[in-house]
């Protein structure tokens, strides 16, 4: 099941806070940046974001979940969906220890 677009909005609005925040469709789901780097995944309607330390201590009980078969364990977020200032928070915070991709040559 595919993330409807109506979702996809509800998490932007939701983290509208924060500057430099985007997405992008891939495969009918969507990745989530935050300054240029993928900080998780919206994948059938839900959240996922990537493990950091920070991140750990932050969310004092976390819940995992694979966003897809043969992924790593990222955080699942569902109750705290709705507290955006949580949410804001969790990003800031794990973001630094997220890498930023190389970008890529292009083929001649």
């Amino acid at each position: 099941m595919a993330t409807d677009h109506d979702f996809i909005e509800y998490i932007m609005d939701q983290i509208s806070e924060l500057e430099e925040t985007r997405y992008r469709k891939m495969f009918g789901e969507y990745a989530l940046y935050y300054r240029d780097k993928v900080m998780g995944l919206v994948c059938d309607n839900q959240i996922f974001l990537k493990v950091t330390e920070a991140g750990k201590v932050f969310v004092t009980n976390p819940e995992y979940g694979k966003p897809y078969p043969g992924a790593k364990d990222s955080f699942l977020v569902t109750d705290k969906l709705e507290d955006s200032d949580w949410l804001c928070e969790l990003i800031k915070i794990s973001e630094p220890e997220i890498i930023k991709p190389k970008k890529r040559k292009k083929k001649n």
